[in-house]
């Protein structure tokens, strides 16, 4: 079942004019791939920005194409992982935006939905002073454990995944193409370190190449899926304010490194630190602090063996456990519950940050 699924979800993607957001409406609105695939041209057309082209092209989708493409992806690409918007290692903290895309790949061993997450994003040509700072800020965090990404690019970010793999630190590369290759091609090497040591991550099919479009693309991933960004050495406009505004804009908490007034690589952090669009650091412990994480290396309170659950939350939130990204449907014919009732139970866990929804009306615990 999880293949036929995947590989519907391969056939919508290959869908022109389909983007993520129109996807998750119309599976959203059909509750499954299958019924939207089985679905009328008149139905299709009634889900806004669906127009008769759009749904004309799903009609006539040749569902065997999904499956043929995800066959021949599994032997060329073994050791990529696929990693669908509805399943449970997808990450939370991205799949909550709208846009968020309806598949990553993935190589490496890192947990995408770690207790504590940090971006660190700046310019490709980073001086001397920024280099060094950096270098001691990411040693310093080497005592917590936490997951720092970047974008694998020349200058900051190529520091950011060397000093991490240097100092026994998760990280994680996004890139802005496809997984089967490696840009800048003198990373090579240090993104083999990082598969055994974090990861990378893409939401680019093997074989599409880095294009300019692309990188703002990522960048959003790499502010989405952090608690808080860090911005170290920056011109005013560029990847690293892209990634800044995208992260004041999903509500992430945005650090800034202060520089020169007269160091143009530093116009954008001061940017920002005057605007209040991030907070001022000097060095670590202004991020530890900030983010109130806890002594280094403790390991995280599991909320929901703290919160006194009435029986049938109780029922919902085994569900939950046993089968993680589980769809309302499903919970239904575990628990026996009417709709509405359930949908209270879960409202109220949620509310509680027991479980945490995902897209397609799946559920994972918080």
């Amino acid at each position: 079942m999880a293949d036929q699924e995947l590989a519907l979800l391969f056939t919508l993607y290959k869908i022109p004019a389909i983007g993520p957001k129109t996807a998750r409406r119309l599976i959203d609105s059909f509750g499954d791939l299958d019924a939207l695939f089985s679905a009328s041209l008149k139905k299709l057309m009634a889900i806004p920005g669906v127009g008769y082209t759009t749904a004309k092209k799903i009609t006539s989708a040749q569902v065997n194409q999904g499956s043929n493409y995800l066959r021949h992806f599994r032997q060329k690409y073994a050791s990529i992982q696929i990693i669908p918007y509805y399943h449970a290692r997808y990450p939370r903290r991205l799949a909550v935006y709208n846009d968020a895309p309806l598949f990553l790949f993935f190589a490496g061993n890192q947990d995408l939905n770690a207790e504590r997450m940090i971006s660190i994003v700046g310019t490709r040509n980073p001086s001397e002073h920024g280099t060094e700072w950096l270098q001691k800020c990411i040693e310093q965090l080497s005592g917590y454990t936490l997951c720092i990404i970047s974008g694998l690019a020349h200058g900051i970010d190529t520091i950011v995944h060397r000093s991490c793999v240097q100092n026994n630190v998760a990280t994680l590369g996004v890139l802005g193409h496809g997984l089967d290759r490696i840009y800048p091609a003198e990373n090579v090497k240090l993104a083999n370190k990082m598969i055994q040591q974090g990861g990378l991550l893409s939401e680019f099919m093997p074989m599409e190449a880095p294009k300019r479009e692309h990188f703002p693309m990522r960048n959003r991933i790499i502010a989405a899926m952090a608690d808080a960004v860090l911005v170290v050495e920056s011109k005013e406009k560029g990847g690293s304010m892209i990634t800044a505004q995208f992260a004041n804009e999903y509500y992430k908490e945005v650090f800034a490194v202060p520089g020169r007034p007269s160091d143009t690589r530093s116009a954008g952090c001061n940017l920002l630190i005057k605007n209040h669009q991030a907070h001022m650091v000097t060095q670590a412990k202004d991020i530890i602090d900030l983010m109130n994480w806890e002594e280094a290396n403790t390991p995280p309170k599991q909320k929901h063996l703290f919160y006194d659950a009435s029986e049938e939350e109780a029922h919902v939130i085994a569900c939950i456990r046993k089968e993680p990204g589980i769809g309302v449907d499903a919970i239904q014919n575990e628990t026996g519950f009417r709709s509405a009732n359930l949908s209270l139970l879960l409202l109220n866990l949620e509310f509680h940050s027991i479980i945490k929804s995902l897209p397609g009306k799946r559920y994972i615990l918080a």
